[in-house]
């Protein structure tokens, strides 16, 4: 029997008719039943989404192009400034950055502007580290490692007390002003360092392009797993995107400039990157499937202009290929809920455990 049935008055009246019950009895049954109806439900709002529309990406993009002005694009004039003029400088930038996130901080409405200038604050942190090593000469190492805008092309060893005092700095930012942007400098702090801290102990002379991939790889594979097993627990606060997006750079990155000659290395690389669209429907982060798919293409583009190059019938059936996948994503589309129901409901409890907390929702 459906325990949520429910008796009507209609049925009370069908039953006086058919003699079960007495007419008295059904009038007592009718008031007792309209005494434990439940009230009516208020219809609760929807939760608002943040929308990321076009102030959103001004305020982003005004935030990166500070963070970037102060580095990637530094000209070699603001290198002339001496190691004492380039740690006033991004000292007082810093200050003034602040001092304007903290102040948009306090209220609800621009709180997204206040972290992202607290976030280009941050940004300053390797610029006054490195002018105060240059004003001292104080460089782990023999020399220095070059002007301030090579921190953001080359690897060096010099760089360690630059990116681990941001690191700091930037841990804690994240304690007073829990803003997610933070992390996605913080990450890509944490990769120079981890090239650099190998440059450091393959003493820079032997660390060539090969270990650097592979170091790139190494670092994206752990910054990944550590972000995965960070969210299988609720979170106050959504870091995972920033940290999954540098994690799927590096990683990707690394794997797929990875010298392979052979046709079975090529292939097992598109194997990798299938496995990592799968891995964005189980972390429920699509970054991954975003590479992967990239991934996917270059490995077709391999068989067009090498192994398939004079086919004829090779172009025909990879647009076949894709119209069966765009198939495929309107029928997944239309029945989401439904396959992730019907997926879950057979996924062992060990494996539902291993998934993040904001993966397993089905809404």
């Amino acid at each position: 029997m459906n325990p949520d049935a429910r008796f009507s008055p209609r049925d009370l009246d069908a039953a006086v008719a058919a003699g079960l019950l007495e007419p008295a009895a059904a009038e007592r049954l009718k008031g007792f039943l309209a005494g434990r109806a439940p009230a009516p439900l208020a219809v609760a709002a929807p939760a608002a989404r943040t929308r990321f529309d076009l102030t959103h990406v001004l305020w982003y993009a005004g935030a990166l192009i500070i963070m970037s002005a102060m580095g990637l694009f530094s000209t070699l004039a603001f290198s002339a400034m001496g190691g004492s003029g380039l740690a006033v400088t991004g000292l007082l930038y810093g200050l003034g950055l602040w001092a304007g996130g903290h102040r948009l901080w306090q209220r609800e409405e621009t709180r997204t502007p206040g972290g992202l200038l607290i976030a280009a604050a941050l940004s300053m942190v390797p610029l006054i580290v490195f002018g105060v090593q240059s004003a001292a000469d104080i460089w782990p190492g023999t020399s220095a490692p070059g002007q301030y805008r090579s921190f953001f092309h080359y690897v060096k060893a010099g760089w360690l007390p630059m990116e681990l005092a941001t690191l700091v700095v930037s841990l804690l930012a994240l304690r007073r002003y829990p803003f997610t942007f933070i992390a996605f400098p913080a990450a890509i702090c944490l990769w120079f360092l981890s090239m650099d801290l190998a440059a450091w102990l393959a003493k820079e002379q032997s660390f060539d392009y090969t270990l650097r991939r592979q170091v790139s790889l190494a670092f994206g594979l752990v910054l990944m797993v550590a972000t995965w097993a960070s969210e299988l627990k609720p979170r106050r606060s959504d870091y995972g995107f920033w940290l999954h997006l540098v994690a799927a750079v590096t990683l990707w990155g690394g794997l797929t400039f990875q010298s392979s000659g052979s046709e079975w290395g090529k292939f097992v690389y598109c194997l990798i990157n299938i496995g990592l669209i799968g891995l964005a429907v189980f972390l429920g982060r699509r970054v991954y499937s975003v590479f992967g798919v990239i991934g996917v293409m270059i490995y077709l583009g391999h068989l067009a202009y090498g192994v398939f190059k004079d086919s004829l019938l090779f172009p025909f059936a990879l647009s076949a290929m894709g119209l069966v996948m765009v198939g495929l994503g309107i029928a997944y589309a239309r029945r989401r809920v439904a396959i992730q129901h019907w997926v879950e409901a057979r996924l062992p409890a060990g494996t539902q455990s291993l998934r993040p907390v904001h993966a397993r929702r089905t809404d």
